[in-house]
């Protein structure tokens, strides 16, 4: 495994990042990573180098922190990097929210639930609009203070508005976010190039989820005859009805035979191209976050640290998806 510097911190962190959004998540009938999965992907994760996991107070409604913390339970602590997000609320009723009260309320519950002293990293998971920025700001720098956080982060938001925050940061001298978590994947159907020109020009580090489509650039589903997605069974698109909405495009079947194309040149998988795309970009540092069902899947992530793409396969990659 290969380590960076988590942008402009000093954080070391593995070049891949454990997200663990599937622990507990119930989609439909199907429970996605029940405990003892997510304590075998993390022992796998763990002994192949990944030092950086990723959660939320939110997801599988608290059963990921809760499983993170028992799987730490008699592990050096230092030897990980965790991070977690504030937005959704677990203890309290006011969800979406990002006031002080808030705030304080859910770092407690997730430092419970992860029975760790302190976060490595904190998001906000959203943007809220109806807290007044320089509060929520105020609120995350005194948990950086106290100990409580080392650094802090945001996820999912307007390039406009992820300014506007680090402005507010730089003018009331308060600490300020390092790291961002979009949605961002070499097939995906927006242009989002305005958040990451923020992200390259403050230094910010950028750990994409859902780096692989939702599996869609695993290479693993085919184009139907009218158009449609021919999902393998057990997939994420055989039984997520948003599956298609959300990952497939025209731009996206264009970038998957480029990355599918690439692959077959590098004995890669289409996987590991595209997590390798990102990790490579030179803007600012990248660190993907893999979602891994299965121990199979997560050492083929894994190899992408292994591979590397030349300028011809970038710019092939980025051709399909500027439709060119």
């Amino acid at each position: 495994m290969e380590y960076t510097s988590l942008g402009s911190t000093g954080t070391q962190v593995s070049q891949l990042c454990l997200g663990t959004w599937r622990f507990g998540k119930q989609t439909g009938d199907v429970l996605e990573t029940d405990r003892e999965e997510a304590h075998e992907l993390l022992d796998a994760a763990a002994d192949r180098g990944i030092n950086f996991i990723d959660t939320a107070n939110g997801y599988g409604d608290g059963d990921s922190e809760r499983w993170i913390g028992e799987w730490l339970d008699g592990r050096d602590r230092e030897e990980y990097v965790l991070a977690s997000k504030v937005y959704w609320s677990q203890e309290s009723r006011f969800s979406e929210n990002l006031g002080r009260k808030n705030i304080r309320a859910e770092i407690e519950g997730t430092l419970d639930r992860l029975g760790t002293e302190y976060l490595d990293l904190y998001y906000i998971h959203r943007f809220d609009d109806d807290t007044p920025v320089e509060e929520t700001l105020r609120t995350l720098n005194e948990l950086v203070y106290k100990g409580k956080v080392n650094h802090i982060g945001a996820s999912t938001m307007a390039a406009w508005k992820l300014t506007k925050a680090l402005w507010t940061s730089d003018v009331e001298d308060l600490e300020r976010f390092e790291v961002t978590q979009p949605l961002y994947h070499a097939a995906y159907y927006e242009d989002v190039s305005g958040y990451l020109d923020v992200c390259a020009d403050q230094d910010l580090a950028v750990c994409p989820y859902s780096p692989l489509a939702g599996g869609f650039l695993t290479g693993k589903y085919e184009r139907t005859d009218d158009d449609g997605v021919e999902s393998p069974d057990g997939s994420r698109g055989s039984f997520d009805e948003f599956f298609d909405d959300y990952y497939v495009s025209e731009r996206g079947w264009d970038v998957l035979d480029a990355v599918r194309g690439i692959a077959n040149e590098i004995d890669a998988t289409p996987a590991q191209v595209a997590l390798r795309w990102l990790i490579e970009r030179e803007q600012f540092t990248c660190v993907p976050i893999v979602g891994a069902r299965t121990v199979d899947q997560l050492d083929e992530n894994i190899g992408a640290v292994d591979i590397s793409l030349s300028s011809d396969h970038h710019d092939r990659i980025d051709a399909a998806r500027a439709g060119e």
